[in-house]
């Protein structure tokens, strides 16, 4: 059975890297594929499954399967001793498949395939491990993500205005009433997918899935499909103004970053990481830069694929224990895996040179040279030295000095789970600089003053010195204590936004259930409604069998009764 996922592992590294190098092909040439099938036609509308093969989609899908393949390759050995693996194994399939229909699509009816597709498989995997933790996660997720899916199919009722789903052909040319009610449900779509406020506490709730699984989701499908869709529609977002959906996209971005600095589960950490990611992913859109934002996202798919496989690895050898607070001194016990994790890390914090600089560092840039208010460009650079600030903070709790907590256990790095490990690190360091060249072959130039240019460095150093500070519990302790409790614990609750999207809305609905429940089924409502009729019948036949049986009662009663009406009189 096993065999399967090593079979499954080479093929969808072979195509993968087959595609990555056609996409660089087409990037090369300038050259597109459109396919078209027609399935039915009413009248002038057309139902067609279409497949649009660019440099976007095909690097895309690329980069999509061979992270696939190394998550099946890491998973050969994470899920070896479950019961259930080869399902495991084709939910996963299933889970790349539907984000396969999704990169190809320009049709949005075939896009509602792979997005619902995404929809349903995540939640398959996020109750993988069938606890009470895991349904409640795996319910919140669907019922975030079925908003978007609301939003896809309001937006094809919308395109039958044009008689053709192909969205492509239309972006330059629909009028405002169309284009404007098409761009609000797509971005809709787009914010419930990628998790951005209102809808952000699905996706640290998903965490509940198995490792190998947030690796994926977190990394390059369910998360990513939402900027990858606006990307698409790009060319309607630049018709409107988007300074309100900026703001949010940096609120997102700010928000994360702060929670993730008074979080201790480890993966939660990584998932909020992705979140501030996202936020910075849609700003970058947002501003007008949608190749920018497409190169953040290829790059950001590798390291955080890289950074959850070793956290995975890191909590399978702490005993499943996810607390950063019961590691310590890791790097003398998992010196390779440590080694991987930090390029990761450092890559996420921009540090020089490493992939994640050369997307970053363009973003912020851009930024720089637009003319946005003080407040989103404190937000953008806030955020960033916030990202480097948990990222060290992350590093220091774990790898350095010794926590004593779990003094016992046995450390064994897996040879099976370091080659998806080795893979990932060297595309961490390299694909960042090879993009660069290969979609910026002109790169842009921008002039700035000597402080700005150096501002993102200047903001890294500060957050590393605020992490490192963090992580001493005695000045972490003196600071936010006992005395700012109240202030920790809206910061590190996302601002309370479960209490909003998930406690407030499920604990007011179970109490409005159950009083309809006691009015109508057990009260008053089935006294009126149900038993009316029958209560009505009932009551007269009483009154007519009183008539029946006591008639002579009745009448010399009536008698007597007319009688003193009349002498009254």
């Amino acid at each position: 059975m096993l065999s399967l996922y090593k079979l499954w592992f080479f093929m969808l590294l072979v195509l993968g890297l087959l595609l990555m190098f056609l996409g660089f092909t087409f990037l090369y040439s300038n050259y597109s594929i459109l396919m078209d099938w027609e399935v039915i036609t009413f009248n002038s509308s057309c139902l067609s499954m279409s497949m649009f093969f660019d440099w976007m989609s095909l690097l895309f899908m690329g980069s999509v399967l061979c992270i696939s393949s190394m998550v099946i390759l890491y998973s050969y050995s994470y899920m070896g001793s479950d019961l259930f693996k080869v399902r495991f194994l084709f939910i996963v399939l299933l889970f790349v498949l539907s984000m396969m229909f999704l990169i190809i699509s320009p049709n949005l009816i075939s896009i509602l395939l792979g997005w619902d597709g995404l929809g349903l498989v995540s939640y398959c995997l996020v109750i993988y491990y069938q606890n009470f933790k895991s349904y409640n996660a795996g319910m919140l997720t669907i019922l975030s993500n079925r908003i978007g899916d609301v939003g896809i199919l309001i937006s094809i009722a919308w395109l039958f205005n044009l008689g053709c789903w192909n969205y492509i052909y239309y972006l330059g040319f629909m009028n405002d009433t169309i284009s404007l009610w098409l761009m609000y449900m797509i971005i809709l779509s787009a914010f419930t997918k990628s998790a951005q406020i209102p809808f952000s506490s699905w996706l640290p709730a998903a965490m509940a899935a198995p490792t190998p699984v947030s690796a994926l989701v977190h990394s390059s499908t369910l998360v990513t499909a939402g900027v990858y869709l606006l990307i698409r529609f790009s060319e309607l977002l630049y018709n409107y103004n988007m300074n309100y959906f900026l703001m949010i996209s940096c609120l997102t971005m700010f928000m994360s970053g702060l929670s993730a600095n008074f979080e201790y589960d480890l993966k939660k950490i990584i998932a909020l990481s992705t979140l501030s990611q996202l936020g910075l992913m849609m700003s970058i859109l947002f501003m007008g830069y949608s190749t920018c934002a497409y190169f953040h996202m290829l790059t950001h798919a590798f390291f955080k694929a890289l950074m959850f496989l070793c956290a995975g690895l890191i909590i399978h050898c702490m005993n499943d224990s996810q607390d950063i607070r019961h590691m310590g001194n890791l790097i003398m016990c998992l010196p390779f895996t440590c080694s991987c994790f930090c390029i990761s890390n450092l890559s996420l914090c921009g540090f020089p040179f490493l992939s994640g600089f050369y997307s970053k560092d363009l973003g912020l840039e851009y930024i720089s040279y637009n003319y946005y208010n003080l407040y989103i460009y404190v937000l953008f650079y806030l955020s960033v030295g916030l990202t480097v600030c948990y990222s060290l903070r992350l590093i220091y709790f774990c790898f350095s000095g010794s926590s004593g907590l779990m003094p016992s256990l046995i450390y064994y790095e897996d040879s099976v789970m370091l080659y998806s490990l080795i893979f990932l690190s060297v595309m961490s360091i390299v694909l960042g600089s090879s993009l660069m060249w290969l979609i910026f072959p002109y790169p842009p130039f921008m002039s700035f003053p000597l402080l700005i240019k150096l501002l993102p460095l200047l903001f890294v150093i500060l957050g590393g010195w605020l992490g490192y500070s963090l992580s001493l519990m005695m000045i972490y302790d003196s600071i936010f204590g006992i005395y700012m409790n109240y202030l920790v614990e809206f910061i590190g609750f996302m601002w309370f936004m479960p209490n909003f999207s998930t406690y407030m809305i499920y604990n007011g609905s179970l109490n409005f259930s159950k009083m309809s429940s006691v009015f109508m089924d057990s009260s008053w409502g089935e006294f009126l409604v149900s038993s009316s009729l029958s209560s009505f019948i009932n009551y007269m036949s009483s009154i007519y069998s009183l008539f029946e049986f006591n008639n002579i009662k009745i009448y010399l009663i009536s008698f007597i009764f007319v009688f003193l009406i009349v002498i009254l009189i």
